[in-house]
């Protein structure tokens, strides 16, 4: 694995607004693009029951997604959510709803953010490895 991802600058910005709109809720969406290049991203409404406490992305706005991917759309690349809390690591409950598909996730946590793929082994929680980002159209992109 450890295949590094591009990330658009505009991509973190957008999360990190959102998610900081929506606390102390968790803030969820799509990400799209490809497994090494994620271009760009969608807000989408969390659903969960416990909205402060994990998220659930909105089945009728990715089902849309989806129409729109087999239309020729922008390909789902995987999706994001904010931790409040400020810690950018899968739970145990992100494992749980996990599916072992490969997609990636991004993680916002105020200013911090994380990417990770599943997988039916990840080293975190079984389900998820680390991926390692390279921030795009940057100078500093060193930061992450």
């Amino acid at each position: 694995m450890g295949m590094t991802t591009c990330i658009s600058r505009s991509v973190l910005i957008g999360t990190r607004r959102i998610s900081a709109d929506l606390a102390p809720r968790e803030a969820c969406g799509l990400l799209f693009g490809s497994a090494d290049a994620i271009t760009a991203m969608q807000g989408v409404e969390n659903v969960a029951e416990d909205p402060e406490r994990r998220f659930e992305i909105d089945p009728a706005a990715l089902f849309a997604a989806l129409r729109a991917e087999r239309a020729g759309g922008p390909r789902i690349a995987g999706y994001w959510h904010s931790h409040p809390s400020g810690d950018p690591t899968p739970s145990a409950t992100d494992a749980a709803m996990a599916a072992a598909d490969g997609k990636l996730w991004l993680i916002v946590a105020g200013e911090a953010a994380s990417l990770w793929r599943t997988s039916a082994a990840g080293a975190l929680h079984g389900r998820f490895d680390a991926v390692p980002v390279i921030v795009d159209e940057e100078p500093g992109a060193s930061e992450w």
